[in-house]
């Protein structure tokens, strides 16, 4: 089960969607001699990644498909 509802999760993706846009024109810039950085690029993609895989798991979780789950069988063996 999700920490978020959908409807959360793609309202944070979209946000640090728009932020990557907004760091893609420039990582920082200059008014009347104070100099403003904008966050930087590896941690808002960090958040992108992060925010997809919570959008694809409510998406997966909601389609009934769940997490993937791998089942082993072992036979032991007497040598």
């Amino acid at each position: 089960m999700s920490l978020y509802t959908y409807e959360v999760a793609k309202k944070h993706l979209d946000a640090w969607l728009a932020c990557d846009l907004a760091l893609a024109t420039s990582q920082s810039y200059t008014i009347s001699g104070r100099t403003l950085t904008r966050a930087n690029l590896k941690d808002v993609q960090e958040q992108i990644r992060y925010w997809q895989k919570q959008v694809d798991d409510i998406q997966r979780e909601q389609s009934g498909a769940g997490p993937r789950r791998r089942v082993r069988r072992y036979i032991p063996i007497d040598l």
